[in-house]
C-alpha cells in the first residue's frame, strides 16, 4: 500500500489521456526483488547504485523504517538530490530520506504511525501531520490510501484538472483529499463517543502524551467540570481519565522503542513518566513483558521478516 496507490494513477493518466506521459523504473537496495509486507516479491531493474536520470525519486518503505541503515542508499539519494532530482519519500519513506539528511528544513509529513519516533529522532524537518507535502524538491506522503490523493494531485499540476479527476474517477474516488486533510478520524469519531465534550478531551490528550494528564486543564479544555469529564469518561469509555492517559502514553512509549534508539530511560522521560522504574513496572503490567525484551523481540522480528 506504500506503493500501488503512487504509481497506479499514473499508469491511468496515460492510458486515459491515450499518449504516455509517464514511464517509471524500480530500484531495490541490492538489486534483488523488493518484496512487499504481504511477501509477495517485485521485479526491480536494479539496484540503487544503477539508478538512470530521472525526474523524481520516490522511496517506499513499509515496516520499521527506523531499522534500515545502509549508507549506500543514503549516499545515492544524496547524489540524486545534488543532480536536481525532485525526491519523494511515501510511508515510512520520509523517515529514510530524513536519515539520508535530506528534510532538514523541509516541510514534511510522515505515517502517523511513525511520528512520535519520527519527532525524537530528528530535529531539522519541519514535520506536519497531512496526507502529503510538497516543499520545493521535496514530496513526503502518510502512504496508505494518501498516495492515490498525491497522485492525482500531481498530475493536475502538469497535465490539468480535468484528467486528474478522470484518474479519480478511475479508482471510484469520488473526493480528492488536499494534502493537509487529517490522516486519521478524529479521537472522538474513533472512539465513537456522543459528547464534544470528551471528544475534545481525548483529542487534547492525545496532542499532550509527553507528560501526565492534567485533570484541571483537561476538563477546562473540554468548558466542563473535572466530575463531570470522569462521568464521561465512566458512562461513554468505560474508563478514567487516568488509566486511559495511561494506556495512550504507554503506547507512544512502546513505538519509540521500536522505533528508536533511545535509552529506556529517555523513553519513559519522553512518555511522561517521572522514573524509568515506574515506567518499567507498567510497561510491563500492560504487555507482560518489560521493555528491554519488548525492544529484543520487535528488532528480531523485523530483521527475520527482511531476511525472508
Amino acid at each position: 500500500m506504500s506503493y500501488a496507490p503512487v504509481i497506479e494513477p499514473f499508469r491511468a493518466a496515460n492510458r486515459l489521456s491515450g499518449e504516455t506521459h509517464y514511464s517509471w523504473r524500480h530500484y531495490s537496495v541490492d538489486g534483488a526483488p523488493a518484496l512487499a509486507s504481504t511477501g509477495t516479491p517485485l521485479a526491480v531493474d536494479g539496484p540503487v547504485d544503477a539508478i538512470e536520470d530521472t525526474d523524481m525519486l520516490f522511496v517506499c518503505a513499509g515496516g520499521n523504517p527506523a531499522l534500515f541503515d545502509d549508507a549506500n542508499t543514503f549516499a545515492q539519494l544524496r547524489r540524486a538530490s545534488r543532480f536536481g532530482v525532485q525526491l519523494a519519500g511515501v510511508s515510512g519513506g520520509p523517515f529514510i530520506l530524513a536519515k539520508s539528511g535530506l528534510l532538514d528544513g523541509y516541510r514534511c509529513t510522515v505515517h502517523w504511525e511513525h511520528e512520535a519516533a519520527f519527532l525524537e529522532t530528528f530535529t531539522a524537518p519541519r514535520l506536519e501531520r497531512g496526507l502529503f507535502v510538497i516543499d520545493r524538491d521535496r514530496i513526503t506522503c502518510a502512504g496508505g490510501l494518501a498516495g492515490l490523493d498525491l497522485a492525482v494531485a500531481l498530475i493536475s499540476q502538469e497535465l490539468g484538472a480535468g484528467l486528474a479527476r478522470r484518474v479519480s474517477d478511475w479508482y471510484i474516488q469520488s473526493e480528492q483529499r488536499e494534502g493537509g486533510g487529517a490522516q486519521r478520524a478524529s479521537p472522538g469519531q474513533r472512539y465513537r463517543v456522543s459528547s464534544s465534550a470528551l471528544a475534545r478531551a481525548l483529542a487534547e490528550m492525545e496532542d499532550n502524551l509527553g507528560e501526565p494528564v492534567d485533570r484541571r486543564a483537561l476538563a477546562a479544555a473540554a468548558n466542563i467540570s473535572v466530575r463531570q469529564l470522569e462521568r464521561l469518561f465512566s458512562a461513554q469509555l468505560g474508563t478514567t481519565i487516568a488509566a486511559h492517559d495511561l494506556a495512550l502514553r504507554l503506547e507512544r512509549s512502546r513505538r519509540l522503542l521500536v522505533e528508536t534508539t533511545m535509552a529506556i530511560t529517555d523513553v519513559a522521560t519522553a512518555s511522561g513518566f517521572a522514573s524509568a522504574s515506574h515506567y518499567s513496572r507498567e510497561f510491563k503490567r500492560r504487555y507482560s513483558t518489560p521493555p528491554s525484551s519488548a525492544r529484543v523481540r520487535s528488532i528480531a522480528k523485523s530483521i527475520a521478516h527482511a531476511d525472508q
